[in-house]
């Protein structure tokens, strides 16, 4: 879910992003970066939030990302520690943070970064990076052992995706494999913390799989060079991920950018449904 731009930090990612190895081998969490902070001014771009930035813009036309009222982040240990006070008031609304991945694996990051959020009145949650080599019952587990279940906090997030950059594991399971371990890891999730998980996913992932055609499920969608409809024609979408090399006051480096689908209204809504409690 985070990409950056430096050709260094890409490979750090790419070698924390196995999510395999042994159960008795304790959490892996990496360390938590400290990427130099960027001047949002000196990165500003056509089509976003005024208060952003982007390093690596696309040129939106059309529904641009600034035609929506609501933005917010996701992050993981890469971004560091994050100054949430100064965040909001740029304009963040909401954050998931990377809670774990695989069976195994647990970002420094999100306890920090989550207590953070709170206490600067940012909505936050976490997300979990799903590995193909897992059973999805360990990784639910694995999840629900590692982040506690906190009122008032976001929903969980099922971040799905192909682990192309894994060194561990390129399994791509069939569709009705993917759809049925996915229904197993939502359920599980949404027994314990009382409301129903979000997916995130990529367009190779959901055409590849025939995500459609799964009931009950609030996507959110990575489009990084067009709106939603233009990637996933018909799908519904409640937040939409529109760039991976933002710009964000409070926040080092880069950061992924998210839009939520409807007004500020119906944020205030959306937040009173699903919020855990």
């Amino acid at each position: 879910m985070i990409r950056w731009a430096g050709a260094a930090l890409v490979v750090a990612a790419v070698l924390a992003g196995c999510g395999g190895g042994r159960h008795d081998a304790g959490p892996r969490k990496g360390a938590l970066m400290a990427p130099e902070a960027l001047d949002a001014a000196s990165y500003r771009a056509p089509g976003i939030p005024a208060r952003f930035g982007d390093i690596s813009p696309h040129d939106w036309t059309g529904l641009t990302p600034a035609n929506y009222p609501i933005h917010g982040i996701d992050a993981s240990r890469y971004q560091g520690a994050i100054d949430f006070a100064t965040a909001r008031r740029a304009g963040v609304s909401f954050a998931w943070l990377k809670g774990t991945e695989g069976g195994d694996r647990v970002d420094p990051g999100y306890e920090m970064n989550a207590a953070a959020a709170r206490a600067a009145g940012v909505p936050v949650g976490a997300y979990h990076f799903y590995y193909f080599c897992r059973p999805a019952s360990e990784q639910a587990d694995w999840f629900i052992r590692n982040i506690p279940k906190q009122k008032g906090d976001l929903p969980p997030v099922l971040d799905i995706e192909w682990n192309s950059t894994s060194p561990s594991c390129q399994l791509r399971p069939p569709a009705e494999t993917v759809r049925a371990e996915m229904a197993v890891f939502l359920n599980a999730l949404a027994r314990h913390y009382g409301t129903r998980p979000v997916v995130y996913t990529t367009p190779d992932f959901y055409a590849e799989n025939d995500l459609g055609q799964m009931s009950g499920v609030e996507f959110w969608l990575r489009s990084v060079a067009g709106h939603p409809t233009d990637r996933y024609p018909g799908e519904r979408w409640s937040f939409w991920q529109y760039s991976g090399t933002g710009v964000v006051p409070g926040v080092g480096g880069t950061s992924d950018l998210n839009a939520f689908a409807g007004s500020a209204e119906a944020w205030a809504g959306w937040l009173a449904e699903r919020r855990q409690r």
